[in-house]
Order: C-alpha cells, then sequence, then structure tokens
C-alpha cells in the first residue's frame, strides 16, 4: 500500500436518518496501518465500551457501530461544550484477501482496535526454484 498522510479533520456526523437509536451517529475517526499479516484498524469511540460496540461482516462488509451510555450526562447543565455526544457508525468493504473468520476485536480507553488477518492466500510466499 501507498504511504499517505492525511490531514485531521472535525467529527463528521452522518448525513442519512438513523431511525433506529435516538440521538447523533457520528462517523468514527479511524487510522489503518497494513503489516505482512494483517491490517490493523484503530477507530476513535470515547464514551463507548466494549458491552456497546457491534461487529458485523455480512457480503464483505465490516460494520462497526457503539453506543454512547447517555446516563452520565442526564441532568447536567452544560456552562460550555467541544465534546459532541452521541454514536459511532462506520463501514468497510473488505478485500477478499482478508479473512473475516479471524477478524479480532479489543477496546481500550475509547479506542476500537481491529486486526484484520490476510487470508494465507494473500500473503508473499516464496516459490522454491529446482534444478532440471
Amino acid at each position: 500500500m501507498a504511504n499517505q498522510e492525511l490531514t485531521t479533520h472535525g467529527k463528521q456526523e452522518l448525513k442519512q436518518e438513523e431511525h433506529t437509536r435516538p440521538g447523533r451517529t457520528f462517523v468514527p475517526d479511524v487510522d489503518i496501518y497494513e503489516t505482512a499479516d494483517s491490517l490493523w484498524l484503530w477507530a476513535d469511540m470515547p464514551g463507548v465500551d466494549e458491552k456497546s460496540i457491534e461487529l458485523n461482516v455480512k457480503d464483505g462488509v465490516l460494520s462497526i457501530e457503539g453506543q454512547v451510555g447517555l446516563q452520565d450526562y442526564n441532568n447536567l447543565a452544560p456552562v460550555y461544550t467541544e465534546y459532541n455526544i452521541g454514536n459511532y457508525a462506520r463501514r468497510f468493504t473488505l478485500s477478499n484477501e482478508i479473512d473475516p473468520e479471524r477478524i479480532k476485536a479489543r477496546m481500550t480507553n475509547g479506542v476500537l482496535e481491529l486486526e484484520l488477518p490476510k487470508a494465507e492466500r494473500a500473503k508473499p510466499r516464496r516459490i522454491t526454484v529446482s534444478a532440471s
């Protein structure tokens, strides 16, 4: 994969309506890195705990959804806020190089970490040349 650096941006709110949950839904910021064996994805989802995350792979699409527990914000009267509270949703189309059966996920301090292992057929392999 080509190396590229992206500029940071403000929190993006999903444009389409989502009728299944109250409140706003944001697109989590992600970093994706590649190693010889896997792709690694880190998604910034502050306020979401591991029990509130839904990860699904269907028809080659990885769906990430996380819900923020709003009970901590009840009865607060904000004086000033910059931190937008809301749920998170993001979808990625997986190439056939990823083995969806071996995807692993871990949530640490508001950051979702996914390991997307490459399928054996996608990994480089050395071909032995024999003498005739």
